[in-house]
């Protein structure tokens, strides 16, 4: 059965990409624009294996998403990448201590997006 990521951005175009990115890669996707939508997603009973996440959004920013999914015990242990296009060290760090597993800078390669995922969940 395939894997299941969760990408959470809120970029229709970055939605799209990633999507292609990872059915390529033979996962099935799911979309949300915004974190709150993603946490709502987690929280439906769909089977999540990975959560790949924007920082930048509207109504519930992706680190206060990480800490919800940490904070939840029957998500707390999914792997999480952050995909953003801040790349200060202050954003790194902070993305990690509230619970990332990586950090990826958007403009990104697809093919490192297939191996991060893989490393994770395969």
């Amino acid at each position: 059965m395939p894997k299941t990521a969760l990408v959470v951005d809120d970029s229709k175009s970055i939605l799209s990409l990633m999507r292609k990115v990872l059915d390529v890669a033979g996962y099935n996707v799911i979309t949300a624009s915004s974190g709150d939508e993603g946490l709502q997603e987690l929280n439906s009973g769909k089977q999540v294996d990975i959560v790949i996440t924007d920082l930048n959004m509207p109504n519930m920013d992706g680190f206060e998403l990480i800490k919800a999914v940490r904070e939840n015990k029957s998500n707390k242990n999914i792997p999480i990448i952050i995909l953003s296009s801040l790349k200060g060290s202050e954003e790194i760090e902070k993305g990690l201590k509230v619970g990332a597993n990586s950090y990826m800078v958007k403009p990104f390669d697809p093919k490192r997006i297939q191996y991060e995922v893989a490393k994770y969940i395969n």
